[in-house]
């Protein structure tokens, strides 16, 4: 747990800089710096996805994952999640006579934005090799170098992130701790059950979601709901399972 602790602190330090001088920078500096992060974390997706020995079971993991995610509304949940966060602790009111009137423009636009960084910067932290190797690597033997790197970007990328999503992006430091404190506990077993075909799928599907998101949500060319994709992370590594078991080639 060292190094999602770690992780932790990263993000919301990098996170509060961007607050206290993010609004010293000019807007056109900020959407430059996000789209430098939209077209790095689009490359690295792409690199990721490279990463497969079956196109096609990354293909089916995301198709099926997708209809899931749909299905059980991953997204929405999020969204949902982010709202609460926002209305619990940036001091919006929520009884309900306030309820039962109409939500004046701006305050429509703050939440939008409070969930956009918080949906946005969770996404970015949570999905990656670095994110399931390292905290397998931490869990099992104590060796946080790997997050530790993964911290570094973080803290840069949530700077980057908090100076134009705002406060939102502080709160996706409980989505880190939440998911990678959970697979650090969970290293043992799921160490024993990943083989490197798995990893090697799952890396690919986390690939996609990447490259989404840096379409979607960083350099905003077409809505994506890449929330909903998060299923192919697990379906992804028990296909190859099938595979294997059944024998079946591609």
């Amino acid at each position: 747990m060292t190094g999602t602790l770690i992780n932790v602190a990263t993000v919301l330090i990098g996170g509060t800089l961007g607050l206290i001088f993010g609004s010293r920078l000019p807007e056109r500096i900020r959407r430059t710096v996000v789209a430098g992060l939209g077209l790095f974390t689009a490359a690295i997706g792409v690199q990721m996805f490279l990463e497969t020995q079956n196109p096609i079971i990354v293909l089916i993991s995301i198709l099926v994952g997708g209809i899931l995610g749909e299905w059980w509304r991953i997204e929405d949940g999020l969204s949902n999640l982010g709202g609460f966060l926002e209305a619990r602790f940036t001091g919006s009111k929520s009884n309900h006579l306030e309820a039962s009137a109409p939500q004046s423009r701006g305050e429509s636009a703050a939440r939008e934005r409070f969930i956009h960084g918080f949906l946005t910067a969770s996404l970015v932290f949570c999905v990656g090799p670095m994110t399931i190797l390292g905290s397998i690597q931490d869990g099992l033997t104590g060796d946080y170098r790997l997050l530790a790197i993964k911290s570094v970007l973080d803290g840069f990328a949530s700077l980057a992130f908090a100076s134009s999503l705002g406060i939102g992006v502080l709160f996706s430091s409980l989505t880190v701790l939440i998911f990678q404190g959970g697979i650090s506990l969970l290293a043992a077993q799921a160490q024993a059950l990943i083989t490197s075909a798995m990893m090697s799928e799952m890396t690919a599907a986390g690939g996609l979601l990447l490259l989404g998101l840096s379409i979607s949500s960083l350099l905003e060319l077409k809505p994506i709901r890449v929330g909903n994709f998060l299923p192919a992370l697990v379906l992804a590594p028990l296909f190859v399972a099938l595979v294997e078991y059944l024998g079946i080639a591609f």
